[in-house]
């Protein structure tokens, strides 16, 4: 009994580091590309880089000068996508997991939000175009672009804080109600606190998201050429991502390390708006009471 014993858990023992080997292969197999691409996009972009490429406005059909105009441009989307984004899609959040009942109407909208987050980003576009650039008529406007970007975020900023907020035990809330809170005091100061890392995570994924994307902006508020910075919220603005499209594929003879510093540009707000989320939710994590 004692040698079946001892080889049952050496057959364990085998299939255990296999597994991880298996999975060390399939890490490797998607990390070591990522990490090549990277590499290359900052040894070719990082020539670019100085101060004139990142304050000065494009000259001479974008082949020389800065990429002031995109930088702010994208900025200024990633903060309206934000102020429109934020508070309706935590507040859906916080309805759907501590005041909807458990109904046919509220699976139905939880499927919709899944089924709206897989849906292309080309479509979101369309429907920005038809809806606020020719409906609303904001035309093509930072308006326009915020708002579709902000609809095309909702589904994951939604999911993403209702499990959240559906993570947090339900001690918390029973505590709060037995001393005699209401349940939107319980929420405000026990539920949402404690689920605030997750909040920020699903949050910064969905901005990430809006940061990166071409075809919604394209039909809403990117312009192709616009040397100057945006004065309103009606003005077109240019924008890194289309601009990244733009002097790739339909400037010709535009130097390729023009191309890869505006890549790197990007690489690096992306990279760095995803750093400030990770301390910004490591700092709530280690206040969190579970």
């Amino acid at each position: 009994m004692a040698v079946q014993t001892q080889a049952s858990t050496q057959r364990r023992q085998l299939t255990q580091k296999f597994g991880y080997a298996i999975l060390a292969v399939a890490s490797l197999i998607v990390v070591v590309p990522i990490l090549l691409v990277l590499g290359v996009i900052f040894v070719r972009g990082i020539s670019a880089i100085n101060w004139e490429f990142l304050t000065a406005m494009p000259r001479n059909g974008m082949k020389e000068g800065g990429i002031l105009p995109a930088i702010v441009g994208t900025i200024i989307l990633i903060i309206g996508t934000g102020l429109v984004a934020i508070p309706i899609g935590v507040g859906g959040a916080i309805y759907l997991s501590e005041y909807a009942r458990d109904s046919w109407p509220t699976r139905t909208i939880r499927l919709a939000i899944v089924n709206l987050a897989g849906i292309p980003s080309v479509v979101y576009g369309l429907f920005g175009l038809g809806m606020f650039v020719l409906f609303l008529q904001f035309g093509t406007s930072i308006i326009a672009g915020a708002l579709t970007l902000a609809i095309m975020t909702l589904p994951i900023v939604i999911s993403t804080s209702e499990e959240a907020l559906m993570a947090v035990p339900t001690e918390f809330r029973t505590v709060s109600a037995s001393l005699g809170g209401t349940r939107w005091q319980g929420i405000r100061n026990i539920v949402l606190p404690q689920a605030l890392p997750g909040i920020i995570t699903g949050v910064i994924l969905g901005l990430l998201r809006a940061a990166g994307e071409t075809a919604p902006i394209l039909f809403t508020v990117a312009a192709f050429y616009l040397p100057q910075l945006p004065h309103s919220p009606f003005d077109q603005t240019m924008a890194l991502p289309y601009h990244l499209y733009v002097i790739s594929t339909q400037v010709p003879g535009m130097p390729e390390d023009i191309q890869y510093g505006t890549a790197l540009v990007l690489l690096v707000l992306v990279l760095s708006m995803s750093l400030l989320a990770t301390i910004v939710r490591s700092y709530f994590r280690r206040r969190r009471q579970w």
